[in-house]
């Protein structure tokens, strides 16, 4: 009690000096943010869409449409950005655990990484006549391998950010249960089969979710970083405590999507997906 007093004490005093920073800093992603909506295409979808543009190819071929709306992210990192999202969201629930997946768990996270790099290889040589020497792609095995290499990078995340994070993380893993992984897997499977399966009431929200959570997930790594910097780790209790570093998280975020939205858009000259 007394050392959990000792860093609240401790919080409320750097908070007072944070409160110029903070302020700074909420300005500046409202302008990065006004930025961003100004310099790309009108309309509100175009505004989702654009987010995976910062990092995703959004081949049309290789990506899901809702009517002529197209997602903002290709099959494949849709998988990836909605699985990771996912197993945050599953892992949220269940406290501050900050112990890394067992062994087991590690192995099976490990072949859906190879599946990823091995499907992932074998898409890319379908580009070129003659190298196709594998099996015929498609979007279903692109959004499974996707959601296999997402699972492992939501597993990876979740601990990590809780050591950095919070003074009273606890050194437990998520899938101490013999049954946690195994349900995980079947809620990935059911996002699987409800995105593939195309049908609205499911593939509009995933579609809006898999844009949101390229913000989502570049703003967590980028606050665990802050966090580092800042000379943080370990202090917080609270959410409210942790404002200064989610707020640079978040900046770093935004400006990582201007500057490689900029980039592509001067190399390629458009903001439409990628025409190969």
């Amino acid at each position: 009690m007394l050392a959990e007093n000792q860093v609240q004490g401790g919080e409320e005093r750097v908070d007072k000096g944070d409160r110029p920073w903070i302020i700074g800093l909420a300005i500046l992603l409202t302008a990065l943010l006004l930025t961003w909506l100004w310099v790309t295409p009108a309309g509100w979808w175009e505004k989702v869409r654009l987010l995976g543009y910062a990092v995703c190819h959004q081949i049309e071929a290789r990506s899901f449409f809702y009517h002529d709306l197209q997602s903002p992210l290709c099959a494949r990192c849709t998988g990836m950005y909605l699985g990771g999202l996912l197993t945050l969201v599953y892992q949220a629930f269940q406290g501050r655990k900050g112990h890394f997946p067992p062994v087991w768990v590690s192995v099976i996270l490990g072949i859906l990484f190879i599946w990823f790099g091995v499907d992932g290889t074998n898409s890319f040589l379908h580009f070129f006549p003659g190298l196709e020497l594998g099996y015929q792609p498609s979007n279903l095995f692109r959004l499974i391998t996707g959601t296999g290499v997402g699972l492992g990078i939501g597993a990876i995340l979740s601990p990590l950010f809780n050591q950095t994070a919070w003074a009273d993380w606890v050194n437990r893993s998520f899938f101490e249960k013999w049954y946690s992984f195994p349900l995980l897997l079947v809620l990935a499977g059911v996002m699987v089969v409800g995105v593939y399966s195309q049908q609205p009431v499911i593939l509009l929200p995933a579609m809006l979710l898999s844009g949101l959570s390229v913000v989502i997930l570049l703003g967590s790594i980028y606050t665990m970083i802050a966090l580092m910097l800042t000379r943080r780790s370990n202090r917080q209790l609270t959410w409210s405590q942790m404002r200064l570093p989610l707020l640079i998280g978040l900046n770093i975020c935004f400006i990582q999507i201007l500057l490689t939205s900029t980039l592509r858009y001067l190399l390629t000259g458009t903001w439409a997906p990628l025409d190969l």
